[in-house]
């Protein structure tokens, strides 16, 4: 059976019209998009600058600055990272509590009002959210793994990057 070629065209064309609709939001927010773009005042999404990334959190810096506070005798691990961050450190040895009250303490020194609980999530984990009068924000999650402890750290875009 041969279908006529004026047919297939516009199958292929509803086909298209079918995806194309499927991927957009009939209603994202002002300020970000389901992927985390952000989105300009006339709607449009932008594109993140050289060195951030989009995640589910927001949009995030690649790396942290000099000044952000590192876990004394943590190193940089990417073998670590389970999803895009601004850095993933692993502590040997260290409890994730101790580690976690630590982050809190610096966050804080560095102007930041931490809005996180002090007892861990079911894995032991924990989640320390904090933000500047700025509007500068951070997410430092401090999760133990066996002998090691693993630190994630989303540093906002809308920080300072130096």
């Amino acid at each position: 059976m041969r279908i006529p070629s004026q047919t297939l065209a516009v199958c292929l064309l509803l086909a298209a019209a079918m995806v194309t609709a499927c991927g957009m939001t009939t209603n994202p927010s002002p300020t970000t998009a389901p992927t985390g773009s952000l989105v300009a005042p006339d709607g449009s999404l932008t594109a993140p600058l050289p060195g951030q990334t989009d995640t589910e959190w927001g949009r995030i810096w690649d790396t942290v600055p000099a000044n952000f506070p590192i876990y004394p005798g943590s190193t940089l691990s990417e073998e670590a990272a389970t999803g895009p961050a601004s850095a993933t450190l692993l502590a040997e040895g260290a409890v994730a509590k101790e580690i976690a009250g630590w982050m809190d303490e610096q966050l804080q020194l560095d102007g930041y009002a931490i809005e996180s609980s002090s007892r861990p999530l079911e894995d032991g984990s924990y989640v320390l959210e904090a933000e500047r009068d700025d509007g500068c924000r951070t997410q430092v999650t401090v999760a133990p793994r066996g002998s090691l402890t693993t630190i994630t750290i989303l540093y906002g875009a809308s920080c300072p990057n130096a």
